[in-house]
């Protein structure tokens, strides 16, 4: 394999920031080609999600929890890490007393206000206490899904899932068991109108039936589960479901015409059938008359039409 040779310090934030030979050379030979797993350096445990719990940052190769050293840094160190997680915003951080003795990282406050990423922040320290945050995104994600006896069961789709007018239906929001309790609200939108249905979550789901569909239920639904946790109010959204209400007019005539089509043309074939056999005797005793007349001789033939003339006048 043919390649630049990179040459990296180790502080390089991109593999093309480091500096790289100035001509390509044979440098990998086969099966040394280098393999890379990848994680985040930033993380909670302890917690019911991964949005929530203890701050451990990796630093050096080494995990250790990240505790911040001035007051002002509060805010802006669990917004951070908040980000670097993709767990929306801080909704509650605190520090408290830890016994375990662990060693710590401590945040650079100056570092994290001109906004560098956290793992570039960190000193080594030791601290008797650790912080926990709590992040926005702390819900995971609800699913809805559609049910209809025609169709059965549909989940969210930007296609659209059909429905046939005046015919019954019924949505679901559900959540994989997280927190007790909470309530789901069943959001819909269409091009004229928009409302919105709320029911408690009982064993984490909720049905929502509507008992005859119409074109004014076609559009977008989703799912918004509701949750008080933590002293704080969570939500969490789901993908929408598209419905679409279809005419059931095309659809039962195609069911009444085709079947009946087709019983018609079995009659029809069944009255043929008999026709061509009740014919079937006839054809065979002209063809057989015909097979003997063609195997006699001409001459014989006219020998026993004179015979048959004499007897005639005598």
């Amino acid at each position: 394999m043919w390649t630049k040779e990179f040459q990296c310090g180790g502080r390089e934030s991109a593999l093309l920031d480091c500096r790289s030979s100035g001509s390509d050379r044979n440098t990998c030979s086969p099966g040394k080609a280098v393999g890379l797993t990848c994680s985040e350096p930033v993380r909670l445990v302890g917690g019911p999600s991964r949005c929530a719990g203890t701050l451990e940052v990796k630093h050096e190769g080494d995990w250790r929890p990240a505790v911040y050293y001035d007051w002002t840094l509060k805010t802006a160190a669990a917004a951070v890490a908040c980000r670097e997680l993709d767990c929306g915003s801080a909704v509650s951080n605190r520090q408290r007393e830890d016994s375990s003795g662990r060693s710590m990282w401590w945040i650079d406050s100056d570092c994290v206000h001109s906004g560098s990423a956290l793992r570039e922040c960190l000193t080594s320290a030791s601290s008797s206490s650790i912080m926990d945050l709590i992040c926005s995104d702390l819900l995971l994600q609800p699913i809805i899904t559609v049910s209809s006896s025609m169709y059965g069961v549909s989940e969210a789709q930007q296609q659209g899932a059909p429905v046939l007018r005046r015919s019954t239906f019924t949505i679901s929001c559900s959540i994989q068991p997280q927190y007790p309790g909470g309530s789901f609200q069943l959001t819909f939108t269409s091009s004229n109108s928009a409302h919105n249905y709320t029911q408690p979550a009982v064993n984490h789901s909720a049905h929502f039936l509507f008992p005859a569909a119409e074109p004014a239920h076609q559009g977008s639904y989703s799912c918004v589960y509701h949750l008080h946790v933590f002293n704080h109010n969570f939500s969490s959204e789901s993908r929408l479901l598209s419905i679409t209400v279809l005419d059931p007019t095309p659809l039962i005539i195609k069911a009444i015409v085709l079947p009946l089509a087709l019983l018609l043309l079995n009659v029809a074939l069944y009255f043929y059938c008999k026709a061509n056999r009740g014919q079937m005797p006839w054809r065979q005793k002209n063809t057989e008359l015909d097979q003997y007349k063609l195997g006699v001789p001409a001459a014989e033939e006219e020998e026993e039409e004179e015979e048959e003339g004499a007897q005639g006048a005598e």
